[in-house]
């Protein structure tokens, strides 16, 4: 190559280079952020004040110490999980069976539970009453009744079913009612907290009870303050004739706690100061159910109650053509009561102690009869009790037997569980049954099985007694023939072509030919 040449070439080469287009550009890959480090706490870490200031060795080494003890901080440890046995899932039941269905706390090992039931404190289910289930217990609480939802208001439910005060004291059904009407209140430390309008459980905190105390004026200061704890503090003064009634609230000996509770459902003005007034000794949450809503309730279930009794008597045959007015009267005097199977209402020659209108069940009458039962050397006479029928739903008995003080002829026994409405003699033979209503009442009611004569039981006994020598005797008979003849019951002579092996087939010795 000529040296004129290669000028000429390095031109052409650089007009080549610069010909070509740029390369396509490129983003530059995001950086994963790892799952096991905290950068929140690695900014932290790298912002410590000290670290680029090393003309100032004090600082730094300090800030260098902070850094070297919060360096691991950065790093997230994962969770161990253990393995565990499956559960098995339980079928969904309906609403219906799961109210109906009585829930069997398991048995726990604290024995401080025990304890607590032994000396008359709450005791309640740990299990059922988590942390969890005990907060959310809380939020809903602390929403107006209005703006709960019906889940919410089936969890406060069976929440409070849960505690043994209010479980003891009010039925399932009435403490849903009163479930949707319950909030809870908040009180600040030293509140004093008083329970006369209601029924008040402490949630969360402390609270000590307030006590009265009377001391005449006469008696040194020393004297009264020496019997209380040095720690209590005089709360109140008030003064009723000649003594000063002090209140003081004792530190240790009437502590609230939680799940701790004073007032009371219903109005009590004799109520004790320590019953239902407390001083709040923390920030407290107390839930509060109102006195209102229980009279509330308790007058619509006596509503309830009337109604169904004058739907009940009105039933009744004797009373169907009675004015509306007096059997009000019988309804108010009435009150409903269960008796047991098996249960003697009434012996045959005694007069019954109140009147009765079944609401459900049945009771069997029996009438005395002496029967002669044939011993080995001697005849011996036996008292005996004869069926002669029964006493069903809406029918009535013993206003006869209360009103003309007549004994009863026969003997009223329970055949089962039996729910009626009773009016008590003295409430019948005293003041508070008008004497027209009485009058009206001998002229309509009729003696209980008084159409039954002494025939008649004798007939019903020799029947009775026929029936069951007749059923011995064929019982006997059959079973001595077929011993005679070699019968098994159960087993034929008769080849049978069997799939399978029958239910009734016993022993394996016999065969069929």
């Amino acid at each position: 190559m000529t040296e004129d040449s290669l000028p000429t070439d390095i031109l052409a080469h650089m007009i080549a280079i610069n010909n070509v287009p740029p390369p396509p550009l490129r983003s530059i890959p995001r950086l994963k952020v790892r799952k096991t480090i905290n950068y929140g706490q690695l900014n932290a870490l790298c912002h410590i004040r000290g670290l680029e200031s090393r003309r100032n060795s004090s600082i730094y080494l300090a800030a260098h110490d902070t850094f070297i003890k919060q360096y691991p901080q950065i790093f997230l440890h994962e969770k161990t999980v253990l393995p565990k046995v499956p559960q098995p899932v339980e079928k969904r039941k309906s609403d219906l069976q799961i109210d109906q269905k009585i829930s069997q706390p398991a048995k726990s090992h604290n024995i401080s539970l025990y304890l607590s039931e032994a000396r008359g404190g709450p005791c309640v289910n740990e299990g059922e009453l988590s942390e969890s289930k005990f907060q959310k217990f809380l939020d809903i609480l602390k929403k107006l009744p209005v703006h709960r939802t019906i889940h919410e208001h089936n969890f406060v439910w069976k929440m409070l079913k849960n505690i043994p005060v209010l479980a003891s004291q009010l039925r399932s059904e009435h403490l849903k009612i009163l479930s949707k009407k319950v909030m809870s209140e908040t009180w600040i430390k030293g509140s004093t907290v008083i329970g006369d309008d209601g029924l008040y459980i402490m949630l969360t905190g402390h609270a000590r009870r307030r006590v009265k105390v009377f001391r005449s004026l006469i008696e040194e200061e020393d004297s009264i303050i020496s019997s209380l704890s040095r720690e209590s503090f005089l709360f109140d003064v008030e003064f009723k004739d000649s003594a000063v009634a002090e209140i003081y609230v004792p530190s240790k000996k009437l502590t609230v706690k939680k799940w701790g509770v004073f007032g009371s459902l219903e109005v009590r003005p004799d109520m004790d100061e320590c019953e239902r007034s407390i001083v709040t000794d923390d920030d407290c949450e107390i839930l509060k159910i109102p006195t209102k809503e229980y009279e509330k309730l308790k007058l619509e279930k006596v509503k309830r109650e009337n109604a169904q009794k004058l739907k009940l008597i009105r039933k009744c045959p004797f009373y169907e053509i009675w004015p509306t007015l007096s059997i009000y009267e019988l309804v108010s005097l009435s009150t409903f009561k269960i008796f047991p199977p098996g249960h003697v209402l009434v012996e045959s020659g005694n007069i019954i102690s109140f009147v009765g209108f079944i609401n459900s069940g049945y009771c069997n009458i029996y009438r005395n009869i002496v029967g002669l039962v044939d011993l080995s050397l001697k005849v011996k006479k036996i008292k005996k009790l004869v069926y002669m029928g029964k006493l069903k739903e809406r029918e009535s008995f013993g206003e006869i037997s209360i009103l003309l003080q007549s004994p009863f002829t026969c003997t009223i026994i329970t055949g089962r569980e039996v729910e009626m409405a009773i009016i008590e003699d003295k409430d019948i033979l005293g003041k508070s049954l008008d004497p027209l209503t009485k009058e009206l009442m001998i002229q309509t009611a009729k003696p209980t099985f008084g159409h039954l004569t002494e025939e008649d039981v004798k007939n019903e006994y020799i029947k009775k007694v026929q029936e069951k020598e007749w059923k011995y005797f064929k019982n006997k008979t059959i079973q001595r023939i077929f011993q005679t003849k070699g019968v098994l019951p159960g087993f034929g002579k008769w080849a049978h072509d069997w799939s399978t092996i029958p239910k009734n087939f016993k022993s394996s010795l016999i065969t069929y030919t």
